[in-house]
């Protein structure tokens, strides 16, 4: 049924279809919408059977879905930022135990300084915590990714993160195709979890393991993500089948077929880079896109297929590893070692910052001609920055850089900027 609805009740509405029987969560913007609204319908009585548990951390919601998933109940948390951090110990826990939870990440910028804006820092800095990752470009993807991240969760017994761009789609009104129950109970079954907690079988989950056997179990997780390779393209032809959509998988491509530059992104700013490759293939540019939807296990082979017959290509990123660059194109380079490429990071919309068509335009052109660095920061103020490092450089006591920042740009800071 096509409605017009914010994003968060969406998903809502699309985890409720997947019949959780355990819902534990604490609200973190720009998540809480999705939790009051699952809150609201178990309150209800439209979802159930279902157990709604308040907790007092993003820690215990985690704890809760470890404790609720090893009892045998289909489990379902979602958080952010400063959120997904604290409650890392447990999300470490919740994979290495093979665990199938499903959590919805509204992706939101990492502080110190505090900032409750869209890009990608909180769910990559957990790249590499055993989680699969599944980041939606759309609110109709992010329904769609929902449904199928149980299915492949469940099938693996491996826990599933659905990435989605904080407050972009979130808090978004769109119209978006909420499938019905009959829909989703054919495509998803019920919950067989694969490991359980049974005191007329009792077994031990989460016992202590010495080097003699460590390596083998996490060669084992990283075993089921190479699985999830192969699942999560089959259960997206499956969806189509039944939805009639495409929808999920692992890579999406757009105008490649003859791409001289392929420009690579996740999540919501594919909607812009498309609108400016348009642009630019009307004005006789050679210039396509690739979508990257599972950022884990990443799509090593088809990553390669897409970018092999092209010359260059600019990964926009919406994440920043210190010191290096962009995580993305770090993995990228990877995927496409040996080909004759070149290659280049633009970091783009960190803390929510926006991310125009006349920018991406002129990084574009910039890529064509060979004008770009290897790691370019998309509308980053120069003049600010350089006057902060040479205020450090002539001052020792040079005050707190995030503050200086403010009063450099001419907004409210009890700190001065010389």
């Amino acid at each position: 049924m096509l409605k017009q609805m914010e994003g968060s009740k969406a998903v809502a509405e699309a985890v409720a279809l997947c019949r959780p029987e355990v819902i534990c969560a604490y609200p973190i913007s720009p998540q809480t919408h999705i939790v009051e609204a699952l809150g609201e319908m178990v309150k209800s009585g439209e979802l159930q059977p279902c157990e709604f548990i308040n907790v007092e951390s993003e820690f215990a919601a985690m704890s809760v879905a470890i404790g609720s998933s090893a009892a045998g109940a289909r489990s379902y948390t979602a958080t952010a930022s400063q959120g997904l951090l604290f409650m890392v110990e447990a999300v470490y826990n919740a994979s290495g135990l093979g665990l199938p939870i499903v959590m919805t990440v509204a992706n939101r910028a990492i502080g110190a300084p505090i900032n409750i804006w869209n890009d990608h820092s909180d769910s990559i800095s957990q790249r590499d915590s055993g989680w699969m990752q599944l980041f939606a470009e759309t609110n109709q993807e992010a329904v769609d990714l929902h449904i199928q991240a149980f299915k492949l969760a469940e099938e693996l017994s491996m826990p599933v993160m659905v990435c989605m761009d904080g407050f972009i789609l979130t808090h978004a009104f769109e119209r978006v195709d909420i499938p019905t129950q009959e829909q989703v109970d054919a495509f998803l079954p019920p919950y067989e979890p694969r490991q359980v907690l049974d005191p007329t079988d009792p077994i031990s989950i989460g016992a202590m393991v010495g080097p003699e056997a460590f390596m083998e179990v996490r060669y084992l997780a990283h075993a089921k993500q190479l699985q999830a390779l192969e699942l999560i393209p089959q259960y997206a032809a499956e969806f189509k089948e039944k939805f009639g959509r495409d929808s999920g998988g692992l890579v999406r491509t757009y105008r490649t077929e003859d791409a001289e530059t392929i420009i690579v992104a996740m999540g919501s700013v594919l909607g812009t880079i498309k609108d400016v490759v348009d642009d630019m293939r009307a004005q006789g540019h050679k210039i396509g896109v690739l979508g990257i939807i599972s950022f884990r296990p990443f799509p090593m082979q088809q990553a390669r297929e897409a970018l092999q017959h092209c010359k260059r290509f600019v990964v926009v990123e919406k994440n920043l590893a210190v010191g290096l660059g962009g995580v993305l194109y770090t993995t990228l380079r990877m995927a496409v070692a040996g080909l004759k490429l070149t290659g280049y990071t633009a970091i783009a919309g960190l803390g929510g910052r926006p991310i125009p068509k006349s920018s991406l335009h002129k990084l574009f052109l910039d890529a064509e001609q060979g004008a770009l660095e290897p790691v370019t920061f998309v509308d980053l103020d120069w003049d600010v920055v350089n006057r902060q490092l040479e205020r450090e450089k002539q001052n020792r006591h040079s005050g707190p850089i995030a503050e200086n920042i403010l009063h450099a740009k001419g907004m409210s800071s009890s700190a001065k900027f010389g």
